[in-house]
């Protein structure tokens, strides 16, 4: 590890995988079963939002006091972590985004990469969802949106875990972050990294492209391609 100076963090919805739909229906259960509401959530864009975002926009939206809305939030999660479980099942809801498991496996065997996740997922959650696809093992580490609730303090957070597992800092212009949305751009930005949109998710090409992010994909589904833009950018 001591020879790793890039550190590449992916997110995981839309990005590395769709699950059809489950997180949205887990949260919506578990929310129901600890406050008795889901709130606005049909209107509610979950795009890019941390877990615990989405729970304290929706509970507050719906009039509930801030304080049971923290209260509540644990059990929340323990219930929908258990909602996700079951609704993944046996996997066959999850699919991996084109080429992603190749691009993935490449970086993560190169001796100059860390690769690891940013995601607004609490890490149990994204456990679960990357359960049936094989790829976990291949993410030396994470910051989840178990660790913050604001997207743009997680790449500190994995730099810092990037830095104990390596040996040496990982300054923000030697990461890359990859995300399907605005916010994953956003949070790139905000800390000075490579910006990497990819159009797999809810968010069309073109509104990505208006984000201006360093490199644009509309998927990764060209191994080769992909590979060489990103081990070149920046």
């Amino acid at each position: 590890m001591s020879g790793a100076r890039r550190l590449f963090l992916f997110d995981i919805d839309g990005t590395l995988v769709t699950a059809g739909g489950a997180g949205r229906v887990a949260i919506g259960r578990a929310l129901r079963s600890v406050y008795g509401t889901t709130g606005a959530i049909e209107a509610y864009d979950f795009r890019g939002k941390t877990d615990p975002r989405i729970v304290w926009d929706l509970m507050t939206g719906a009039g509930l006091d801030e304080a049971a809305v923290a209260d509540g939030m644990p059990a929340c999660f323990t219930a929908y972590v258990a909602e996700l479980d079951e609704l993944i099942g046996d996997g066959a809801r999850v699919r991996i985004m084109p080429g992603i498991a190749e691009v993935v496996k490449a970086l993560a065997a190169r001796d100059d990469a860390v690769v690891g996740l940013l995601t607004g997922n609490i890490e149990a959650g994204a456990r679960v969802k990357l359960r049936p696809t094989g790829l976990w093992p291949l993410f030396r580490l994470g910051a989840f949106g178990s660790d913050d609730v604001d997207r743009r303090n997680l790449p500190a957070i994995a730099c810092e875990r990037a830095r104990r597992l390596a040996g040496h800092p990982f300054p923000f212009e030697q990461v890359t972050i990859i995300g399907d949305t605005p916010l994953d751009v956003d949070c790139a930005r905000a800390c000075g990294a490579v910006a990497v949109a990819v159009a797999t998710g809810f968010h069309p090409h073109a509104d990505l492209k208006a984000c201006a992010p360093d490199l644009l994909f509309t998927d990764f589904s060209d191994v080769p391609a992909a590979l060489a833009a990103l081990t070149a950018a920046r």
